[in-house]
């Protein structure tokens, strides 16, 4: 399974008027990061950067008068997430930012059964609160002390160990076949195989022959239903 964890920042808070200025994302496959990651800022065309927008992502219009247009880097875009579901904090907001930019350039919007929002699973999981992605972090004991400005691949690139933390933590699911034919077991960690063969003689005892003796000895007086009796019988 493939899944893209992204964010987005904006010029403000209307999607209808307001325009995407950065966006990132990293990609993790079986929940596994791969260590791919995307990362544009883009020209919002005139749009003005709200004061309050600025204040939290530190982006100003001169760093983007000659980036790209959203349309430019569309293409692209979609090329990276095609396939992938796409994971978000607040997923509602930045989805509809990207939806409203396809919209202007007459491409289909993302739907909703691709989209996983990390907000809504954070409330599930812990309905007091706090759920902010930074509030996350602390809980979940993940650095985040380099994050003095909001930023589309670094809240990205944290958001995905919360991700891995809201869905069940760093464990790897193990999987046991049974190979009958071969006389070994197979652990399966998702894409790599492990062969443990049989081994080729048994273990030397633990015990000590004093202690074997006086096993046996106790054995002979619990009687002739006796379990150890079944046991050692086999």
């Amino acid at each position: 399974m493939r899944e893209i964890i992204f964010d987005t920042e904006t010029t403000g808070l209307d999607s209808r008027e307001d325009r995407i200025i950065e966006l990132g994302g990293v990609e993790m496959v079986n929940r596994f990061p791969t260590g791919r990651s995307f990362h544009f800022f883009i020209n919002p065309q005139g749009r003005q950067i709200h004061a309050d927008a600025q204040a939290v992502h530190g982006i100003t219009a001169a760093e983007l008068a000659d980036k790209p247009v959203f349309g430019a880097i569309a293409d692209e875009f979609i090329e990276l997430v095609d396939g992938a579901k796409l994971v978000a904090h607040n997923a509602n907001f930045d989805i509809g930012f990207i939806n409203a930019e396809f919209a202007r350039i007459g491409r289909p919007p993302i739907g909703p059964e691709r989209v996983v929002d990390t907000l809504a699973l954070a409330k599930r999981k812990h309905p007091m609160g706090p759920n902010s992605l930074d509030a996350l972090c602390r809980r979940y004991g993940i650095d985040n002390s380099h994050r003095t400005m909001h930023g589309a691949l670094l809240d990205s690139e944290l958001l995905a160990e919360v991700y891995i933390e809201l869905i069940g933590g760093k464990q790897a699911a193990l999987v046991l076949d049974n190979a009958a034919a071969s006389g070994a077991d197979t652990i399966r960690i998702e894409h790599a195989e492990l062969t443990i063969a049989a081994r080729p003689a048994p273990l030397p005892a633990r015990l000590s022959e004093a202690e074997l003796a006086a096993h046996a000895a106790l054995v002979e007086t619990l009687g002739e239903k006796a379990v150890w009796l079944a046991v050692a019988a086999k």
